[in-house]
């Protein structure tokens, strides 16, 4: 709850209530990484050759695993988690 808490209250001017809602603007806005998540990032998007909408699911992904820690940034530890549900994700489900 608290971290749903934390995502409408940080979307509130846009009109949006959680992380899944967000567009490329508040992506932009709202998921800011240091180079070495950057990094892993862009290392997932060649290796599963993800479509820019699937770099767009890691991102909000990185964002909820951030709001239930707390985190104010989405750190490494955040998007290596949401790579690791999106290759569990492509395993399963292909």
């Amino acid at each position: 709850m608290a971290a749903r808490s934390r995502q409408a209250e940080r979307m509130r001017g846009d009109g949006l209530t959680s992380n899944g809602q967000m567009r490329a603007k508040q992506l932009r806005l709202h998921c800011d990484m240091d180079a070495s998540t950057k990094d892993l990032l862009k290392a997932a998007i060649n290796q599963f050759g993800l479509s820019g909408r699937g770099y767009d699911r890691i991102l909000k992904v990185s964002r909820t695993i951030a709001d239930l820690e707390e985190s104010e940034g989405i750190e490494l530890h955040h998007v290596a988690e949401a790579i690791n549900y999106r290759a569990f994700d492509r395993k399963l489900f292909g």
